[in-house]
């Protein structure tokens, strides 16, 4: 178990890592958009739209790594003032009554649109935009399976924590 758990959070961070860097490209890319369109009067709709791809790269991916290092908002003040136990029951009963089903809805749907973009073969409206959108819906369903995935590790360590007899 430990070793499947181990393999989930190595996985997230691989992809949270690849998303990252997509990082650099964004920028790059926001600063070639700038100075072409108030430089040179020049704008492109390729750019704007590699700029949406890129973030959504990056913020998909990084999504199950950022839950895995708590790098997440949190919401409950008194969290921090409960015991291991009581932290482990409360991130238990988050998980199974708030995160698994919104998740699970966001999975399910986000594999439907890609699918039906994919048959499609959907690309951009725009004449110049970039070909193939349906890229970018499966980097989207993709990071949200990860996270799904990040939330099951994240149950099995708090019903772990929970189950443990206290010494």
């Amino acid at each position: 178990m430990t070793t499947a758990l181990r393999a989930i959070d190595r996985l997230c961070e691989a992809a949270g890592k690849a998303g990252a860097l997509a990082l650099p490209l964004l920028m790059l890319t926001i600063f070639v958009n700038v100075v072409l369109r108030y430089v040179f009067d020049i704008g492109m709709i390729e750019l704007e739209e590699l700029q949406w791809h890129l973030n959504a790269v990056a913020v998909m991916l990084a999504l199950a790594w950022a839950y895995r290092c708590e790098d997440h908002v949190r919401v409950d003040m008194i969290h921090a003032r409960l015991s291991p136990r009581g932290r482990a029951a409360v991130e238990a009963a988050g998980l199974v009554f708030l995160f698994f089903p919104f998740i699970g809805l966001l999975c399910w749907h986000g594999w439907t649109i890609f699918g039906y973009s994919w048959a499609l073969k959907e690309g951009s409206p725009m004449p110049s935009g970039l070909p193939a959108r349906y890229v970018i819906k499966g980097v989207m369903a993709a990071g949200l399976s990860l996270l799904a995935l990040q939330g099951l590790s994240l149950l099995a360590r708090a019903l772990g924590t929970l189950l443990r007899r206290e010494a």
